[in-house]
């Protein structure tokens, strides 16, 4: 091999080491920034970059990659989550709290975050941190336990405004873990079982007293029902009682006038009837106790008038 073809092909892999070092392809949702020098010169686009080879080069930047902090050159660009460690903070009652955080947040702007900040992730947690424990000591347990919302809203608000200044964004904050000491919990757990007997107890007097006043109800609606039944059939009977005696007054009407045509006009059918009635009470009491004593009425005298008034009719 001759010494020219030497040096072209040393040229010609010069010349692809020169222009592979001058394209930078950069992934969608990402990005570098770029130091020409030793000075800030751009912020690449994601596609095909040109850069100048020995010259321009990426500056690196602090991300957290599975838990720890690694440098890297490639700018993240989509919404990050950091799951930070439970840490202990103070209520305004005193109680020490562990609680556990989750940060969403982006960068918007790449520059202010390479250049405005020396950690970005590290600034981020104990922001986040100190930010906490001023909120938590603000509010008593039970306000804490109860109140996420107003906890992750404050938080957020903070947050926004002081990573602002490093190109951030950050979109929620959640409490993941909200766990107070052993002896409070054992506390709580007193009282809730205390709240829910005395639910309890109140659920069953209020069962008892409306299953009284629905058997109250029942009885008096059964009492008037009652009473309504008794006068109905003392309607009734007083009805048919009433019927009877017009049928039985009618009947005998009836009889006197068929006794009138039978007897005549000369004879009172009155004193007919009535002597009628009396042979049968003498014929009762004959059929009765021999010793029954019989009293007879002062004008039994008329009655057997009567009598053999009958007797003259049927023998006429």
């Amino acid at each position: 091999m001759s010494p020219a073809l030497i040096v072209l092909i040393a040229i010609v892999i010069l010349a692809l080491i020169l222009v592979k070092k001058s394209l930078v392809i950069i992934p969608q949702s990402e990005t570098k920034v770029i130091e020409r020098l030793g000075k800030y010169h751009a912020t690449l686009q994601p596609g095909v970059n040109i850069i100048i080879p020995f010259i321009d080069s990426a500056k690196d930047i602090v991300a957290l990659r599975n838990g720890r902090y690694v440098y890297t050159s490639s700018i993240d660009l989509r919404e990050q989550v950091y799951d930070f460690d439970k840490q202990n903070v103070i209520t305004k009652d005193n109680v020490q709290t562990e609680i556990n955080a989750l940060l969403y947040f982006q960068i918007l702007d790449p520059f202010k975050a390479v250049y405005e900040i020396n950690n970005l992730p590290n600034a981020i947690e104990k922001l986040t941190q100190t930010t906490l424990r001023n909120i938590i000591g603000d509010m008593e347990l039970d306000q804490t336990l109860t109140s996420r919302d107003t906890i992750n809203t404050k938080l957020r608000a903070v947050l926004d405004d002081a990573t602002n200044k490093w190109g951030i964004k950050v979109n929620r904050v959640e409490l993941q873990d909200i766990t107070p000491p052993a002896s409070v919990l054992q506390a709580m757990e007193k009282q809730m079982q205390a709240e829910r007997n005395k639910r309890a107890t109140i659920l069953t007097s209020e069962g008892e007293k409306a299953r009284m006043t629905l058997e109250s109800e029942g009885n008096k609606a059964a009492m008037i029902n009652q009473a309504e039944a008794q006068k109905q059939k003392a309607i009734l009977e007083a009805e048919g009682e009433a019927q009877a005696r017009i049928r039985k007054a009618e009947a005998e009407a009836i009889a006197i006038e068929k006794i009138t045509e039978a007897v005549g006009k000369s004879t009172n059918p009155a004193n007919y009837l009535l002597a009628q009635k009396y042979i049968q009470m003498m014929q009762d009491v004959a059929q009765g106790n021999q010793n029954k004593t019989v009293y007879l009425p002062y004008e039994a005298t008329n009655l057997l008038g009567s009598i053999g008034g009958i007797k003259d009719l049927f023998k006429g």
